[in-house]
């Protein structure tokens, strides 16, 4: 995912292409990325498409998205009684950067 999201926006990579990145400085077989994107394609993770013999392969989503997504599958997997204290251990252990950032986005949704 991370070499995805480190291409312009828009842009796709072939396996080839992921592996190269990747295997600069690492001992990562081929057959391993292949997999790999396969199940992320699977898991609906990166979009897949034909292009010529190979497939391309694009992040389905941002970062942030993704993030985002996966705390409200976490905090929807939680019961009612359980979500505020998650949240507040959470924030307890969030930066002065993160404190401010949720500020803002809550600042935000009031408006």
């Amino acid at each position: 995912m991370e070499v995805l999201w480190e291409l312009p926006e828009g842009a796709d990579a072939t396996v080839r292409e992921v592996h190269a990145h990747l295997a600069d400085g690492r001992g990562v077989a081929y057959t391993t990325v292949m997999t790999v994107m396969d199940r992320l394609a699977r898991k609906d993770l990166v979009v897949q498409h034909r292009s010529g013999r190979a497939y391309r392969y694009q992040a389905k989503d941002t970062r942030a998205a993704m993030t985002a997504d996966l705390i409200r599958g976490t905090l929807a997997d939680l019961g009612s009684d359980e979500r505020g204290p998650a949240l507040v251990a959470f924030v307890e252990d969030a930066s002065a950067e993160d404190i401010a950032a949720l500020r803002a986005a809550l600042a935000a949704l009031g408006s």
